[in-house]
């Protein structure tokens, strides 16, 4: 399993912008978070086109597929669909992790016996503005 955002483990942070000029104020390499949306489709496929690394939160299955198919490093979800996002993922050999969103140490043990890839913590996530 992989966190983001514990308390006892360094790992990346991932920076949540609102437009293309914000990754400008993302540090080299970094990982870009954003809402899976219509709207935000721009901002996706720029990232894909220039080999950004993208974490994107979905609120559906239908979102999940469409996360893998736009190149999505990580595919956020919220604990509740964390069986079936990580079912879907490893039925489809997804390259993008999947990570539940949680606020609580105690959540950490039921979704490693699910099988989830990861977790992740909101103060992993770091709003950028442009």
């Amino acid at each position: 399993m992989i966190f983001f955002g514990h308390r006892f483990l360094k790992n990346e942070n991932f920076y949540h912008i609102f437009d293309i000029d914000s990754i400008l104020h993302t540090p080299p390499s970094s990982t870009i978070y954003m809402e899976f949306e219509e709207k935000n489709l721009d901002i996706i496929n720029h990232a894909a086109l220039n080999s950004v690394k993208t974490a994107l939160h979905v609120k559906n299955i239908t979102e999940i597929l469409y996360a893998s198919s736009l190149g999505a490093s990580y595919i956020i979800i919220e604990k509740e669909l964390a069986k079936t996002a990580q079912n879907i993922a490893e039925n489809y050999l997804f390259d993008a992790k999947i990570l539940a969103l949680i606020e609580d140490e105690d959540e950490i043990e039921e979704l490693a016996l699910l099988g989830v890839d990861g977790v992740i913590f909101s103060n992993a996530i770091i709003k950028i503005v442009s």
